[in-house]
């Protein structure tokens, strides 16, 4: 027999663990938490923390039949999907720094540096690598993680539990919004990328009045000098760009959280 103070634990345990799914499955897809270096116990232990007082904004029952029925597999299945619509959008905006060092990468002729991302554990060009680490900083910095989590706490409002189904144009804009990933990449990288086939242009030049001049023993230095210097005197307005897409991200977060 169960005693009468543990009658309602079971039915305690399964609302806990909806309210885990949405925050984790935003973490998930999201920049920083859903790195590999975080582990899955503190992944788990904040989406439980953030999920329990979300989940007292909206009423919420759960299914009569126990979330072994299709209702219960409709209602994860929802949960899953707004979260990862969440954490998906603060990605794209995070990428683009990404891709801005690739970018510069290919163009000082680093595109073949390569070392392994703490973010993903993949290899990726050194320029890429050390403007994600920056972006990661930025995105700290200026409270991304907290809007993120007050985003998630927000959604619970417009998409309750059990209609937590994201509307067509929502993941339309969520689509569209991909192609800031390559608009914000190429405006970040813009600065040094251009100045950098500059000199490319001009040692081709070079090449071309003078052709006993050895080309890649004498560009490739000379492009590689000139992207590092440049990348000194454009931190700031790389920095403000990372930052302006990581705001970018997050407010198609919210507008997704807001069932816009």
């Amino acid at each position: 027999m169960i005693p009468a103070g543990f009658a309602g634990v079971e039915a305690t345990l399964w609302l806990w663990l909806v309210a885990m799914i949405r925050p984790g499955a935003a973490f998930l897809a999201a920049p920083v938490f859903g790195a590999n270096f975080v582990p899955v116990q503190l992944r788990l232990i904040v989406a439980l923390a953030l999920g329990i007082p979300a989940l007292s904004v909206a009423p919420f029952q759960l299914p009569a039949e126990g979330l072994a029925s299709m209702a219960g597999f409709m209602l994860v299945a929802s949960e899953v999907m707004a979260g990862l619509a969440l954490g998906f959008a603060v990605q794209i905006g995070f990428s683009c720094a990404l891709l801005a060092g690739e970018v510069i990468g290919n163009a000082m002729g680093l595109g073949f540096a390569a070392s392994i991302d703490p973010q993903n554990g993949q290899s990726n060009p050194v320029l890429g690598q050390f403007l994600s680490i920056l972006a990661t900083f930025l995105f700290l910095s200026i409270g991304g993680h907290l809007a993120l989590a007050a985003t998630i706490v927000e959604s619970y409002r417009a998409l309750p539990p059990g209609a937590a189904w994201i509307a067509a144009d929502s993941i339309n804009g969520l689509v569209l919004f991909g192609g800031v990933l390559f608009a914000a990449g190429l405006s970040i990288a813009l600065p040094v990328a251009f100045a950098i086939v500059l000199v490319q242009i001009v040692m081709a030049m070079l090449a071309r009045s003078a052709p006993q001049l050895n080309l890649f023993a004498v560009g490739f230095p000379a492009a590689l000098m000139a992207g590092i210097v440049l990348l000194a005197i454009a931190a700031p307005v790389l920095g403000e760009g990372i930052v302006a897409a990581i705001r970018m991200g997050l407010e198609e977060a919210r507008r997704i959280a807001l069932g816009a």
